[in-house]
């Protein structure tokens, strides 16, 4: 993509690559960026401060993409913004996108899904093209924003929380966008994965504000590539979050918190990941199994990291996963098998 390409030959690394190398595809609905003025604040990056570039540039994508992916006809998913939790001047949004003729008094399953980056960058876009898909085959689909170590500073311990905090307040809310609070799903893809398996594994690190009364646990979990045994992993990742992790490595290692109990569990994954091992998720699901839990893989032969995403809708493997997501809800009851989709 040509505004890729200028952003890199002016040496400005943007959290909104992420938007671009997933090539996230809205459609005939496609993002409406105002690329002559970027273009016009990149030409000026070198007078000005780059934190103020950085997060300008954000503003206006964010801005005029989401418009757009609200103006959507009625026989689209429908989708909702929502602030789930505000730290400071941080507000946390959800992405909410419903069936097309969505009866609000009907319960419909839900699924939570969140984005990648390492828990230091990666944006909730990554997942809209799986909530399109979910939500036009009859569930609630939900991408999650949550706190990250280049925009927040903050620690992978305080991404679990928030990842707690947006499944809580989708069951708090669960009248009010017609879900159905015992059936709901969380996903992701790497460090969202992990977050996803993390709500529904790991104890504690729930905001004290929050009514505990309300489980932050999900029903069943999708995970891509996820990250499930953090000490494995370590060695690749930025010096700042080995730093975090120093001493309490395995403290939300979902690898090393299984319990008896879990939530089902279907895993999709590459052999030839070089990021996350493919071993990881074989692994885990044993140690599930030993747990009496459910848990299967889906192995993709030979690819690697991030295999999954839409990529303009050009990468077979999104809709051999999603064929096989709806499959695996299908079975579990979440979604009907003939359901008719709208266009």
């Amino acid at each position: 993509m040509q505004l890729e390409n200028t952003i890199v030959r002016k040496g400005c690394k943007l959290d909104t690559h992420v938007l671009i190398s997933h090539n996230v595809d809205l459609g005939e609905h496609s993002m409406i960026i105002g690329q002559s003025a970027i273009a016009g604040i990149i030409m000026y990056y070198r007078k000005m401060n780059y934190k103020f570039i950085k997060y300008l540039l954000l503003v206006v994508i964010s801005t005029f993409s989401w418009v757009t992916y609200s103006q959507v006809p009625g026989d689209q998913p429908e989708m909702h913004t929502k602030i789930y939790k505000t730290i400071g001047w941080t507000k946390l949004k959800l992405y909410i996108f419903q069936p097309s003729e969505h009866n609000y008094q009907e319960q419909f399953p839900a699924v939570i899904f969140f984005h990648g980056g390492g828990w230091g960058g990666g944006h909730a876009w990554q997942f809209v093209p799986q909530c399109r898909y979910l939500a036009e085959r009859g569930m609630v689909a939900i991408s999650v924003e949550y706190r990250v170590r280049k925009r927040q500073g903050v620690t992978p311990f305080e991404c679990v929380a928030d990842a707690k905090s947006a499944i809580r307040w989708v069951r708090v809310h669960a009248s009010e966008f017609g879900i159905d609070k015992d059936r709901i799903a969380a996903g992701g893809g790497s460090a969202g994965g992990h977050l996803a398996t993390s709500t529904a594994l790991i104890k504690g690190l729930d905001e004290i504000d929050e009514d505990l009364n309300i489980s932050a646990i999900p029903n069943t979990l999708v995970l891509f590539n996820p990250v499930l045994d953090v000490p494995e992993i370590l060695h690749i990742l930025p010096k700042k979050i080995i730093k975090a992790f120093k001493g309490r490595e395995t403290e939300i290692s979902p690898i090393h918190n299984v319990t008896a109990g879990a939530p089902l569990t279907i895993i999709f994954h590459g052999t030839a990941d070089n990021n996350v091992p493919f071993h990881q998720a074989t692994r885990f699901c044993e140690e599930m199994k030993k747990y009496g839990n459910q848990c299967d893989v889906v192995p993709f032969e030979g690819l690697g990291h991030g295999f999954f995403n839409y990529n303009n809708g050009e990468n077979p493997a999104f809709f051999a996963t999603m064929e096989n997501t709806v499959k695996f809800l299908i079975s579990i009851g979440y979604l009907k098998e003939n359901f008719e989709i709208k266009h």
